[in-house]
């Protein structure tokens, strides 16, 4: 897979996305049988919702795998070559990390945007996706399979593990002699046990606790807005909102139009008491409220004094995930973008943007809130890792 030509792996690609687009049907199929044993567990509609595919998020497989054919190749690529007193050059090539383990739940779209990104990035893969979409996946698989056997790679260079037993879990993530390294998508239990298991380096996010800030300098449209789409766009997914900051100055002015927004989605609100005072409907927030990820049709609600309260709200209960701040103040959303520290910080726009496919990556493979390796949506860059490269003319040390 590291000596693949960017031709190959583009044509396996684009035929892996038109063996998805011709196969809806069939995609739908098997994703209905996992879609009806989760409904009879009772999993939640936050559950189904990721776990269902439509002709929408197959129709976008498709074109995120045709995204990534169409992004520059970064194997290969050299940087920073200069010349060194002793007349040699050395520069930084951009590599494969080698084989990648994916682990992941719920999300059969994972299989399509992983095998892609792995494969025009040099990797080989082992996919394990979680037995609630275990026929999704092996659907999925056989149109990645597709795309592999047309562009004469090797067929084994995605594997989507058939078992839906844990213990192939726990196999997977001790292989260091086979696997260079684990990608974790899915709840915080899975990624618990990873982390307290894993003999192998992983790319992960343990918790998306995002949060809009609605500055007192904010125009109220754009807070509207905004403040809407984070929270009530899908309720399911990591890039979500979870606690809402307003600026005391703005208060009474954006709850009320934008609690009634809430109320009538079926979103509960739980304030803190000055919230309340201006919400009475908001039930009352408690100090695990500002720590936890909901991924629900719930929102906590805080009124701040200001920017720097904000920003302590955040650093004290964020998870450095995804935070926004609504404001017309250039200064204010300068100085939010610096001390902020998350993987994505964003100014007038709602955190549902933090996305591999909104971000031009084509897709991710994860979201990265560790500092080392990669941050954020992790793409095509974040699969690779450098070397240092020398050039020379017979050049010895003296």
């Amino acid at each position: 897979m590291a000596r693949a030509d960017t031709a190959t792996k583009n044509q396996a690609l684009m035929v892996m996305a038109q063996a998805i687009g011709r196969a809806c049907d069939r995609l739908q199929e098997a994703n209905a049988r996992d879609v009806a044993a989760a409904r009879q567990k009772d999993l939640g509609d936050a559950a189904i919702d990721r776990l269902t595919l439509t002709p929408k998020t197959i129709a976008a497989m498709a074109d995120g795998l045709q995204q990534i054919a169409g992004l520059p190749d970064p194997i290969g690529e050299i940087s920073g070559l200069k010349y060194r007193p002793s007349g040699i050059q050395v520069g930084q090539m951009r590599v494969p990390l080698g084989v990648v383990g994916i682990i992941y739940e719920w999300r059969p779209n994972v299989t399509a945007d992983a095998a892609g990104l792995c494969l025009k990035s040099g990797n080989a893969s082992i996919l394990r996706g979680g037995s609630e979409a275990l026929h999704s996946n092996q659907a999925i698989a056989a149109c990645v399979r597709e795309g592999l056997i047309a562009a004469g790679l090797p067929e084994h260079a995605v594997q989507v593990i058939e078992t839906s037993d844990r213990a192939a879990v726990g196999e997977l993530i001790t292989m260091r002699e086979f696997v260079d390294v684990i990608v974790p998508r899915g709840g915080k239990g899975l990624i618990e046990r990873l982390r307290r298991e894993s003999r192998i380096p992983m790319i992960q996010h343990l918790d998306g606790v995002c949060h809009v800030y609605i500055d007192d300098k904010a125009d109220i449209d754009k807070a509207l807005r905004v403040a809407d789409n984070a929270k009530t766009q899908r309720l399911g997914v990591c890039n979500a909102m979870e606690t809402l900051l307003v600026a005391r100055g703005i208060a009474p002015r954006i709850l009320p139009p934008l609690a009634k927004i809430y109320l009538d989605k079926g979103i509960e609100l739980r304030g803190d008491e000055t919230a309340r005072a201006i919400v009475p409907a908001m039930h009352v927030a408690r100090e695990e409220d500002w720590y936890t990820e909901y991924l629900a049709a719930i929102l906590a609600v805080r009124v701040v004094d200001g920017l720097e309260q904000a920003i302590d709200h955040i650093a004290t209960y964020g998870s450095q995930h995804t935070d926004a701040i609504v404001t017309e103040d250039l200064t204010r959303a300068r100085r939010f973008i610096a001390e902020v520290d998350s993987s994505s910080v964003m100014v007038n726009a709602s955190t549902r943007f933090a996305d591999g496919y909104e971000y031009g990556l084509g897709a991710e493979i994860g979201i990265s809130t560790d500092k080392l390796h990669a941050r954020g949506p992790v793409g095509l860059e974040g699969l690779t890792s450098l070397k240092y490269v020398v050039f020379g003319d017979g050049h010895i040390r003296k």
